[in-house]
């Protein structure tokens, strides 16, 4: 068999699989056909430009940009050379948008169309929404996976298991290992499935400082054992709407993470620091909506560790991306998609010896007490 043939399931519906990969894809990504109209956008581009595709459809895509635009030349590069092109650093401004720089990619399709895709720079591709949609991208991963892998997980291991106790005493370990493999992928995939939940948190009055006590005494007796827990609150913050368990399950994340960071330190001296504090006048732009909501309480997770690589500083709470030799890569998109739920915004900065993530929340307000 030729090394470039590839064989697939004869069940597999191949153009199904590859519309679902351009439209769960987390970048911005579009298809303009040969007379230069828009022909297909995915989710992740219609969340940045806050339009449909009917919107974005609407006239030729060629005519919609000035003739000095560098996605013009980038498209003309794309038909004279025959091939793929990568360009850096565009600046570019579409659909009335305000002026963003991207890095994008241009290749030909083989029927006069191109796939031009785009790579956000900086926290622009957020403030319009790009978040909510890598969040709907793995939401709708999610949901593929759990109803189109856990079904034959479950036969995969009970084939094994089968196979195990009949096995001879050399073949147990290898019949054991295909248990212990489906076991591993079916947690991943449980795991994926949570971000298919998109039900809008409750919004019961918490009290952050008990959240962040319990998580504090679970690292305690945990990840953080070892290390100087320290924190320092701000006694007088209201309560903020939200889901207790929820935001239990962000901050344990955030200090664990923090916790392991302090550890690599390796010379006994990793320290986590938990403050709180009332920002005034401090306000977050909805995902939903764009209006700008009040988010004063700040909650910030400081670590001494060896601070986050420079190359991922930018994609940090995508799917996949971990600093981490045997992670999976969703705990931070999945905090972020916690704190975005409940109305709030997660950033943070980093530098060696020193990283702090900080979360934004509202507070209750008197529309909370009377829903």
């Amino acid at each position: 068999m030729n090394s470039r043939t590839r064989t697939t399931h004869p069940g597999l519906d191949l153009n199904a699989l590859k519309s679902a990969a351009f439209d769960l894809s987390p970048e911005p990504a579009l298809v303009i056909d040969g007379r230069g109209a828009l022909v297909a956008v995915n989710e992740a581009a219609e969340a940045l430009f806050g339009q449909g595709l009917g919107l974005l459809a609407r006239g030729r895509f060629r005519a919609a940009l000035p003739p000095e635009s560098p996605l013009v030349a980038l498209l003309n590069r794309v038909q004279q050379e025959g091939g793929a092109v990568r360009q850096r650093g565009l600046e570019i401004s579409l659909f009335g948008q305000p002026t963003f720089e991207a890095d994008g990619v241009a290749a030909p399709l083989g029927d006069g169309s191109i796939l031009l895709s785009l790579q956000v720079k900086g926290g622009v591709f957020a403030e319009f929404g790009g978040d909510a949609a890598g969040l709907r991208s793995i939401m709708g991963l999610g949901r593929m996976l759990a109803h189109e892998i856990k079904n034959p997980l479950a036969g995969i291991r009970g084939a094994a298991q089968l196979l195990k106790a009949g096995a001879r005493a050399d073949d147990v370990p290898l019949a054991q290992l295909i248990v212990d493999e489906t076991d591993r992928v079916k947690r991943l995939v449980d795991r994926m499935e949570v971000f298919a939940d998109d039900a809008p948190p409750a919004r019961d009055p918490v009290n952050i400082h008990e959240v962040l006590d319990r998580v504090r005494a679970l690292a305690a007796n945990g990840v953080a054992d070892g290390l100087l827990l320290r924190e320092q609150y701000d006694p007088s913050l209201p309560a903020t709407p939200g889901d207790e368990d929820q935001l239990i399950q962000v901050f344990l994340n955030l200090v664990k993470n923090a916790s392991e960071a302090a550890h690599m330190r390796g010379d006994g001296r990793g320290e986590v620091l938990i403050t709180t504090a009332y920002r005034h006048g401090v306000r977050v732009r909805s995902t939903k909506d764009r209006q700008l909501r009040g988010a004063p309480l700040e909650i910030r997770i400081q670590d001494n560790g060896p601070g986050v690589p420079a190359h991922l500083r930018e994609r940090l709470f995508q799917p996949f991306v971990t600093t981490k030799p045997n992670g999976a890569g969703l705990g931070l998109a999945l905090v972020s998609k916690l704190v975005v739920g409940h109305g709030g915004l997660i950033d943070f900065e980093s530098e060696p010896g020193r990283t702090v993530f900080r979360v934004l929340l509202p507070i209750v307000t008197e529309k909370d007490v009377t829903a």
